[in-house]
Order: structure tokens, then C-alpha cells, then sequence
């Protein structure tokens, strides 16, 4: 331990131009810590796999809205929303196409209020594109004017998180290449500086999951050699593609599903593998909160914490939502509450936030996770090991076997169910899009399973099959004990075939509820 003296130390006499030049550098100290701060945040090396919550701010929309307040609540980062080109130069950076980066300064104080949120522990991302006005790849065709372009906007207002949210136009295949070489060169750049610049995509997406020309936008970064933070899945406005009676949380739990499936494979196409849950930690949501842009679609609040419990449970790794400007009930002056508004939800709210519920769980930071780099995953072993008939619930698929709509089988330790009549399509197959298979995934073998018995009668209740005997339509035979029908005139095909190949099989076993209902008919007779 070390002993502090309490004798009294020489004292010396400090001069009027020390005492000055000290008060200085304790002001310059004092000013560089505020002024500084954001970079200091945007800047540090920790990182944290913590899943985050951050709601979009709309930064042109009337009246203003002040994101830097968000300092004050528990979720303190922003996605501010849009950069998109400018009216009068492609490769000039605007927000929505009103205010140039300085204009923005100038009439909405924006550098000064985002410095604030930093000052106070928030970080804020920003994101490119939208769906209104021109992201900047669509027209700004230069390649070292458009890096140049993303890049005034990451060094002016010292962030480390971009988002790319890509609609309609944005999604152009010829402004996806650009923005990918950009955006890479971009991204390679800074981490060649020491710092950190996370890329998120924020796309639509339907119950089904990612359309086309979202998967080829994402494989387009992947071929850049982007280092994707994640895939933000717009889980809003739904339109047709919502099935009747499918409730909104039903369909983006859907959304969710599928987005992660296909991201999985695009990475796997991409030359890396990753685990379920580094994929889910990729996954971000974004709802549309209160009334959605089509008048039937509404997220209610305890909607929002359905879907946060579900993405809870899968390990989401963002959860974001359409916007902080709108987490309010809409005033007694708005009258047409299905009429989409900026500024408030279209609900009663009752005192409530669809941030708070939204963001419950999320307690990571933002500009943290900003530095997690992606490295391909030793493949799951549950692939590499075979499916044992004794412990799956059903048949082992076979390339071989036909199988009826209906059919349940087991592969790669999954259950899978046809939706139509198949024969040689691999369930797990990696497709895009889920009407290129035919095959629907269940869920895993559970724990403990075993083969579903099937359900065998006492000798004699039917002849034993033979297979020098010819059997009409409609008769029946036991095999090992198991009842099963002729569905056409045979002879000599064995009834073990009709669980291979049971569209090809002129035998189909009986089922419990046909032999209940058989032994019902045959006592009613008797009696």
C-alpha cells in the first residue's frame, strides 16, 4: 500500500500570467470535450453484439421534430431520414431534395442538434434514398464524384452507421452496381483509417419475403465486398400480398422468417456461411406504427409488442420503426385518422410510445455494433449427420420417392410438408423465393421424437397381402399388420412401396380415423 504524508508541501506563488494561461487551457478543455464529443463517440474501437433500437426521423417533415429531445428516454439514437440527390446536382447530398447539407445547417440547425443527441449519449445514422426523390446512385454516375458524395455526409456529421433504404426507383440494377463499388471503396477506406462504417439495407418486403429485385440489390453489395451490418425489412404495408384474415403481425413475423432464409442463402452464394443466429443478429424490422399507408393495414400498440416478442425471441438484431415524428395520437383537429399523417399515429395512444414498446429489449448501442465484422461460420454439424429413422416423426425423404401434396418428411434433422406434388426436389434446396420449391419448412425434429405409428389390426381382419394375387380397386390386404386399400387393379406391387412413392403406389395405408370409421360402420351393421 502506498502512505500518503499529511506534511505540510512548500508552497510557491503562481504568477498572474500562469494563473491566466492555466484558466485557458481549462476552458479550451472544457469546450474541446463538448465540441468534440461526437467524434470521440463516432470514433471508439469497442463493439457490442447488444441488438439496438433506433427510430426513423423524418428531419424535413412539418412541424420539426426535435430528435435531439431523445437524449432524455432510455433509446437514445436516431436513423435520420432522407439523403437523396440534390434537384440540381445528382452527386450533391440533400435532404429530401429541399436543403443542401450547409442549407440544413443554416435553416433547421441540424449539425448543432445532432451534436446535442451525441452530447448526450445518443448516435444517430443516416440513411440514403427513400421512397420519394432520387437516391444518389440512380443519376450521379461518376464513380469518384458518388463516394465522394456518401462520404461528405459520414465525415459532416461524424457517424459510423449508414442506411441504405431502397424503393422503387432506388432499386434500378444499374444504380445498385454503382452504389456497391461506391459504398465498398467507402467502407475499405475507413477501416483502413482505424474507423468504422456499418451498412444496413432497409428493403419491402412481403409475407413471403424479399422480392427479386431486393435479393439482387443485396447481392450486389455482397459482390462488392461490403461488409453488410444487416437486411432492415420494411414490415409495413403489405397491400395484396396480404392473405385474407392474415393479421399484420402474422404477416411480418412471415416477412421476418423468410428475409432471414433468403439472407442466408445469398451469403452462402456469396462464398460465406453463417450460423442462425448471426443470421437473425442481421435481421432488422421496421413497422409502419398506427395507421399504414393502405387504409385496412394498422399496427396497433399491442401489435408493436407481439412483434417485439417475436423478434426477442429470434434475436433480431435492430428494431426500428416508421417514425418518431408520428409516436403521438393525432390531435382533435385531424379529423380523417385513415388518412395518413406525418406527425402523429392515427390511434389512441393513451399515454403510451410505440418506441417504448417497440424498443423493449433492445438495449444495445448503435454506434457499438458498428464495428462487428463479419467472418464466414464452420457449417452447422446437424447437416453432416444423418437423419435416423428411428428418431424422425416421418419418413426420411428419399430423391427417389413422389410425394403428395400434404406429405410430411424428415431432412437435415427438419420436418418439411409438400405443397404440391413432387418427386427429386430436395427440401432444403436453397432457393430464393418460396414458390421455387415445393416443399414448406415445419420445424425441427423435436427432442425425444419417434416414428409415428402406424396403425396395424388383427390378423385375419383382412387377407395378407400376396404378391402372386390380383387385387381390385377398393380392396383391402394387411402388410406386417398394417391395413392398407388398392386404389386401382395390381398385382404383384408390394404395399412397403406406398410410403416411397405413394402418388406411384397403387396402395395407400389406412388411417386411424378411416379404421374408426370402418369398425364404427361394421358395428352399426351388427347391431
Amino acid at each position: 500500500m502506498t502512505t500518503i504524508s499529511s506534511a505540510p508541501m512548500p508552497q510557491r506563488r503562481l504568477s498572474p500570467w500562469r494563473v491566466m494561461l492555466g484558466g485557458l487551457i481549462v476552458l479550451s478543455l472544457a469546450v474541446a470535450s463538448v465540441a468534440g464529443f461526437g467524434q470521440w463517440q463516432a470514433a471508439r474501437a469497442d463493439t457490442s453484439h447488444q441488438p439496438w433500437f433506433a427510430a426513423y426521423v423524418d428531419v424535413t417533415a412539418q412541424p420539426t421534430f426535435a430528435f435531439e429531445q431523445l437524449g432524455t428516454t432510455p433509446h437514445r439514437d436516431a436513423v435520420l431520414s432522407f439523403i437523396v440527390s440534390s434537384p440540381t446536382s445528382a452527386c450533391t447530398p440533400s435532404w429530401g431534395a429541399s436543403y443542401t447539407l450547409q442549407q440544413a445547417d443554416a435553416s433547421l440547425d441540424l449539425d448543432r442538434r445532432i451534436a446535442r443527441l451525441q452530447q448526450q449519449g445518443g448516435s444517430v445514422a443516416i440513411s440514403f434514398g427513400g421512397k420519394a426523390n432520387q437516391e444518389l446512385a440512380l443519376n450521379c454516375t461518376d464513380p469518384t464524384q458518388l463516394e465522394s458524395a456518401y462520404a461528405q455526409v459520414v465525415d459532416r456529421y461524424n457517424i459510423n452507421t449508414i442506411d441504405l433504404d431502397l424503393e422503387e426507383s432506388g432499386l434500378d440494377p444499374a444504380a445498385g452496381v454503382r452504389r456497391a463499388t461506391a459504398i465498398a471503396k467507402l467502407q475499405t477506406t475507413r477501416r483502413a483509417q482505424g474507423k468504422n462504417l456499418a451498412v444496413w439495407v432497409t428493403l419491402p418486403v412481403s409475407p413471403t419475403g424479399l422480392t427479386d429485385q431486393d435479393t439482387e440489390a443485396i447481392s450486389q453489395l455482397l459482390a462488392a465486398k461490403v461488409d453488410l451490418a444487416g437486411v432492415n425489412a420494411m414490415t409495413m404495408d403489405y397491400g395484396q400480398s396480404l392473405a385474407p384474415g392474415q393479421s399484420m403481425v402474422a404477416a411480418s413475423e412471415s416477412a421476418l422468417i423468410q428475409t432471414e432464409r433468403q439472407l442466408g442463402i445469398l451469403y452462402l452464394r456469396a462464398g460465406i456461411h453463417l450460423n442462425g443466429a448471426t443470421l437473425w443478429s442481421k435481421i432488422g424490422a421496421t413497422p409502419m406504427i398506427g395507421q399504414n399507408d393502405i387504409q385496412n393495414e394498422v399496427l396497433s400498440l399491442a401489435d408493436a409488442k407481439s412483434l417485439n416478442e417475436f423478434a426477442i425471441s429470434r434475436g433480431v438484431g435492430r428494431m426500428s420503426m416508421w417514425s418518431a415524428n408520428r409516436d403521438m395520437t393525432c390531435g382533435g383537429n385531424y379529423v380523417d385518422t385513415k388518412v395518413v399523417s406525418d406527425s402523429c399515429s392515427g390511434i389512441a395512444q393513451n399515454g403510451q410510445s410505440f418506441a417504448s414498446v417497440l424498443g423493449a429489449g433492445f438495449d444495445g448501442d448503435l454506434s457499438l455494433s458498428a464495428g462487428l465484422v463479419t467472418t464466414t461460420q464452420a457449417s452447422a454439424k446437424s447437416a453432416e449427420t444423418p437423419d435416423n429413422p428411428a428418431t424422425s416423426p416421418y419418413q426420411i425423404w428419399s430423391a427417389s420417392g413422389a410425394y403428395l401434396e400434404g406429405t410430411k418428411v424428415v431432412w437435415h434433422h427438419n420436418v418439411y410438408q409438400a405443397k404440391w406434388w413432387t418427386q427429386g426436389d430436395i427440401p432444403d434446396n436453397p432457393v430464393l423465393q418460396e414458390w421455387q420449391t415445393p416443399w414448406q419448412l415445419i420445424g425441427p425434429v423435436l427432442p425425444g421424437e419417434t416414428p409415428i405409428p402406424q396403425p396395424t389390426l388383427p390378423a385375419g381382419t383382412y387377407p395378407v397381402w400376396s404378391g402372386t394375387a390380383t387385387y381390385n380397386q377398393s380392396q383391402r390386404v394387411l402388410f406386417n399388420g398394417v391395413p392398407y386399400e388398392a386404389k386401382w387393379w395390381n398385382t404383384g406391387d408390394s404395399p412397403a412401396a406406398s410410403s416411397s412413392n405413394p402418388d406411384g403406389s397403387p396402395w395407400t395405408a389406412l388411417t386411424q380415423a378411416q379404421i374408426n370409421t370402418i369398425q364404427a360402420g361394421n358395428n352399426t351393421s351388427g347391431n
